[in-house]
């Protein structure tokens, strides 16, 4: 910033770059994720200048996937920052991703010269890129004026986290960020958004349809959803759900909405529950692949359906809703609860013991496989050891990506919070492990335990760097069986390549942590692996435990490889 004297008045200059940061900072911007270099570098520069919390990545999908999580836990949106062209690219993957899942983002990008890009004449890192992430996000803007800044944040922010949250695109031209501009004229333009997510109160006929359907119901069921996880209307769900007796089945990342070992948890009697439900209440949950469309085998075709989502579109993707309720989470939610004493709903136990006989069957088989004495380790006593530590826990984040072992983590490890187990989510990418690690490690200030597939780690394994430069509360857990599903595939031809699926079997994902100063930790029976888990998470130090997995042992695709089309497998010669 300078003083500049020009005639008959002084002038305090200043430049977009900053006055981009002062906005950011009005609106409650603590945090910024990110990838520095042309044009953005100095912009990071002024917003730790000011006290805005820098955390830099190695990669712009990994900083995109911190800020993404970082909305859904504190319900404000992530801020992600990326150079342009290739880094705006590689950030958008995460943008996309976060408005699949209905996660609160902003990813921030500069961008070059729009006279340039407009006539295609080659600018460096030229690309169109507000237009090309329309498509991928909730929203896209430019800001092209200084004096539109504060319009530009505010338009982001309500969009990214107003109705059904999501990402949204803010495009900052290198002539914006260079703008020189009259300081004191900008701060008057500045202001703070109010009340950015307004609610959205459900109408009181839709509220009344709803309870007298459940009322009617012989065999109730309550399908929570993330949303109702990221609604943050714990006390009502769980006032809901005790009052009526309605036996729930959470979805992944809704684990820990009310404790896994719950009395009305409907978990180990899932397949009962979908094909025996009568009425089925979708509590910010969407009737999408993960739940089979709503049709099929897996459901019974008779059963009806009430549907609480704050986006109406929502309402009959799959199958007929016939009591939609429009209307954000909290406070639809508050008026189920307020209408119980119009409608006294009771849930018949006989209900529930069906599925506790259910249940008791399907904790007998896993007890079975959690017993295994197997070596190599397998998912499952492997899985077991983690159980026994993090039961002890409870006050914890868990990550968790793969095939096998985000099935088989997702069935094994009991969540007991809200909002603490963080997966891959709706679209079910890989590559999502180390960024939601570190964005939860950086808006939580809590202990965190990231189990990745050895595949899956792969993606963005080379931010176990930032997670060691920030010194961050984070454990990783590798399970290393050495392939993508498995790591015993054969190579078709006969050979000396690996197969498509192989990886190295011997590798060591523990010594990466090594180079940067990290705990390291090699397990290869339940006993190490204990003992491995126990002491990283005390020492809170960033560590990674190295788990060796059989090779032969994994389905392909986990627990969906009815999504992958097969070919008739031949053996090799």
């Amino acid at each position: 910033m300078s003083t500049e004297t020009i005639p008959n008045q002084t002038q305090n200059l200043t430049d977009g770059m900053h006055i981009v940061v002062d906005a950011l900072k009005k609106n409650g911007v603590d945090t910024i994720f990110g990838v520095v270099g042309i044009p953005v570098t100095d912009l990071a520069r002024h917003a730790q200048e000011v006290g805005i919390r820098y955390i830099g990545f190695r990669h712009e999908q990994s900083a995109g996937n911190a800020a993404a999580i970082a909305g859904y836990i504190t319900k404000k949106p992530g801020i992600c920052l990326t150079v342009s062209a290739p880094g705006f690219l590689n950030g958008l993957t995460a943008l996309a991703n976060a408005t699949t899942n209905g996660f609160p983002m902003i990813q921030i990008s500069g961008s070059s010269d729009r006279a340039i890009i407009d006539l295609q004449q080659g600018d460096y890192e030229e690309m169109d890129q507000m237009n090309i992430a329309k498509p991928f996000c909730k929203a896209a803007y430019r800001i092209n004026k200084p004096e539109d800044i504060a319009t530009g944040i505010a338009r982001a922010i309500r969009a990214a986290i107003s109705g059904r949250p999501g990402g949204v695109y803010l495009d900052l031209t290198t002539a914006l960020l260079a703008s020189a501009c009259d300081q004191d004229a900008m701060e008057k333009t500045l202001y703070t958004v109010v009340d950015p997510a307004p609610a959205s109160l459900p109408s009181p006929a839709s509220v009344d349809r709803a309870l007298a359907l459940l009322a009617s119901a012989k065999k109730p069921l309550i399908i929570l959803g993330k949303g109702a996880a990221y609604a943050q209307a714990d006390e009502n769900i769980k006032t809901f759900i005790e009052k009526t007796g309605i036996p729930f089945l959470p979805m992944s990342m809704a684990k820990g909405l009310l404790p896994d070992d719950h009395p009305q948890s409907a978990a180990a009697a899932r397949g009962l529950v979908l094909q025996n439900a009568d009425v089925v209440v979708l509590l910010g949950a969407r009737l999408n692949w993960l739940l089979a469309h709503g049709k099929g085998k897996h459901w019974n075709p008779d059963n009806h359906f009430i549907q609480l989502d704050v986006d109406a579109m929502e309402f009959d993707s799959n199958r007929q809703i016939e009591a939609p309720v429009a209307g954000d989470i909290a406070s639809s939610m508050e008026a189920f609860v307020a209408g119980l004493s119009k409608y006294p709903i009771k849930s018949d136990p006989a209900w529930m013991d069906m599925i506790n006989k259910d249940k008791a069957v399907n904790d007998q088989k896993m007890a079975v496989k959690l017993a295994s004495t197997a070596e190599p380790m397998n998912f499952f006593n492997a899985l077991k050891a983690v159980k026994d530590v993090l039961d002890k826990q409870r006050d914890y984040y868990l990550v968790n990506e793969g095939a096998n072992t985000l099935d088989d983590t997702r069935n094994v490890i009991n969540m007991y919070e809200p909002r603490k187990r963080l997966d891959c989510g709706t679209w079910g990418v890989m590559g999502i492990g180390m960024g939601f690690a570190i964005g939860s490690a950086i808006v939580t200030g809590k202990q965190v335990v990231s189990i990745h597939g050895d595949s899956a780690f792969g993606f963005s394994g080379m931010e176990v760097e930032t997670m060691c430069r920030f010194k961050l509360p984070i454990t990783v857990v590798v399970f290393n069986n050495g392939g993508i599903y498995k790591g015993d595939s054969p190579n078709l031809s006969g050979g000396t390549d690996p197969s498509p699926t192989t990886l190295m079997p011997d590798a060591r994902y523990d010594k990466i942590i090594e180079a940067f100063g990290g705990d390291s930790y090699y397990a290869t029976t339940p006993d190490e692996l204990t003992k491995a888990l126990t002491a990283a998470i005390a020492s809170k130090k960033p560590s990674l435990i190295d788990v060796k997995i059989d090779p032969s042992v994994g389905l392909e695709s986990g627990h969906i490889g009815n999504l992958n089309p097969k070919t008739v497998i031949k053996e090799a010669h």
